[in-house]
């Protein structure tokens, strides 16, 4: 099954249309022959950029030398008065020590402590969509919520139902509608000192959302010092000194990285689940084989249960290679380079497209097809090697890469335990990147109960708490 995909652009056009068509879409804005390409010049007046899809030039920046190719600060244009110093945009040492800070809390043993608040989540998303049987439901809004429920349950210990959690929730959508990931200011080098445009409804949803995010943040601050704090990520991180340092996050910086827990955490979630979903309610056989897995799983086993679910897993992979939820990473170069007979002037953008490399005509086979089955196949296993990044790879790998593999397969066993899906006729999507690849128009799909009869009493009879501790 070849699920939709952005038609490209002709090969040549003038800098006008290219700004006008990168300002509609990054990825209908490429040209076809980036899906073969190694690697790939791009000059304008202002700037160069050279998109690497070569593994082994990948590898370079990201993992061998990856101080030599800081984030670029263009990436951070349209996203800063939402983020702040956070570590998405940060680099050197204030990136290196947010990080000692951030890693531990999502190690292995932290997210076995976080997964009654994940299937808590998940068994609540259950319910919604069982409430709409019979009827269209745009998925996309439908893997936000559920998304954000689970963001809000694992970091703070409160549901999506949450008076502060809904109003973050609700100020997130507005800024994802006003804010793409990348926009003009992210081609042009302006002067630091010089004012950026940010959309003015951006402005003011990213003025709230941190706002919010303060208020539960000083709540949690004196929870911990009042010795009654729960014991979930935002605890953790908040409790956590520096290693080098002794320093901990204050309360200012603590808003920076909550704000970026949410955008990675839920807004990428969100693209991959609803992705996954559509993938499946197009490819009924994979779907049924989904479902039959799950008629085994009892996730109240805990998070060692996950193991049995092979082929759910190896269809959220699938999804994320196929629709990455970040399509584009930019890096800069910090001194002059030679990549592929090519001369890489210092300053130059270095782009790594994940959309590109997971669709490259040269390094999977049939690149465009849903087909989860290559994840157990020996030429698909060597594919991801080098050519599967929807986490980025090296030390800036996102951190939260382990809680993404969790949260994905839970979530689409547990629905597809209680639930069967469908696309409505003439409802494909056509995807596009706004703060990550979304439809743009939204993904519909129709809902219907799937026979739960043969499931084990235990799954049938299982309800949904009412906190995630």
């Amino acid at each position: 099954m070849i699920p939709p995909k952005p038609q490209p652009r002709p090969d040549k056009v003038s800098l006008w249309q290219y700004f006008r068509l990168f300002r509609r879409d990054i990825l209908s804005a490429q040209p076809a022959r980036l899906y073969r390409a190694w690697m790939a010049e791009f000059r304008t007046p202002f700037f160069r950029s050279y998109l690497c899809n070569d593994p082994d030039l990948i590898a370079k920046v990201l993992t061998e030398r990856p101080g030599d190719f800081p984030k670029s600060d263009r990436v951070r244009e349209g996203l800063a008065p939402l983020l702040g110093r956070s570590v998405f945009v940060t680099n050197g040492a204030e990136w290196a020590a947010q990080r000692r800070i951030i890693d531990p809390a999502f190690a292995r043993g932290r997210l076995h402590d976080a997964y009654p608040a994940m299937l808590a989540a998940s068994l609540a998303a259950r319910d919604r969509l069982l409430a709409c049987t019979g009827q269209e439901v745009e998925v996309e809004a439908f893997a936000s919520h559920a998304a954000a429920d689970v963001i809000f349950r694992t970091l703070f210990s409160i549901p999506i139902e949450h008076d502060i959690a809904h109003q973050v929730f609700a100020e997130f959508r507005a800024f994802q509608r006003a804010q793409p990931l990348l926009n003009l200011a992210a081609l042009l080098p302006l002067p630091r000192w010089m004012p950026r445009f940010v959309p003015r409804r951006a402005r003011k949803s990213a003025a709230v959302i941190r706002g919010l995010i303060a208020r539960l943040v000083e709540d949690r601050r004196a929870a911990i010092q009042g010795g009654t704090a729960p014991d979930d990520l935002a605890t953790k991180i908040m409790t956590t000194p520096d290693p080098e340092t002794g320093r901990p996050f204050t309360p200012a910086e603590m808003v920076d990285q909550v704000a970026i827990f949410f955008l990675a955490g839920h807004e990428t979630s969100a693209s991959a689940l609803g992705w996954a979903l559509y993938l499946l309610a197009r490819d009924p056989d994979v779907q049924a084989r989904v479902a039959e897995e799950g008629r085994g799983f009892a996730p109240e086993a805990g998070l060692s249960a996950l193991s049995a679910l092979t082929l759910t897993r190896d269809v959220f992979r699938e999804a994320l290679r196929l629709y990455p939820p970040v399509p584009m990473m930019v890096r800069e170069t910090t001194q002059a380079e030679h990549f592929r007979d090519r001369d890489v002037p210092r300053g130059a953008q270095i782009v790594l497209s994940p959309w590109h490399v997971q669709r490259h005509e040269r390094l999977w086979q049939d690149p465009d097809v849903f087909d989860p089955d290559r994840w157990r196949s020996e030429a698909g296993r060597q594919s991801a090697r080098g050519a599967y990044l929807p986490f980025s790879a090296g030390p800036r790998v996102c951190p939260g890469a382990g809680f993404a593999m969790i949260e994905g397969p839970l979530m689409l066993a547990v629905l597809l335990q209680s639930v069967r899906i469908s696309v409505p006729d003439g409802a494909d999507p056509v995807p596009v990147a706004q703060l990550t690849v979304r439809s743009e128009a939204g993904i519909r799909l129709k809902i219907w109960q799937r026979d739960v009869t043969s499931l084990p009493q235990k799954q049938r009879n299982s309800g949904t708490p009412a906190t995630g501790n």
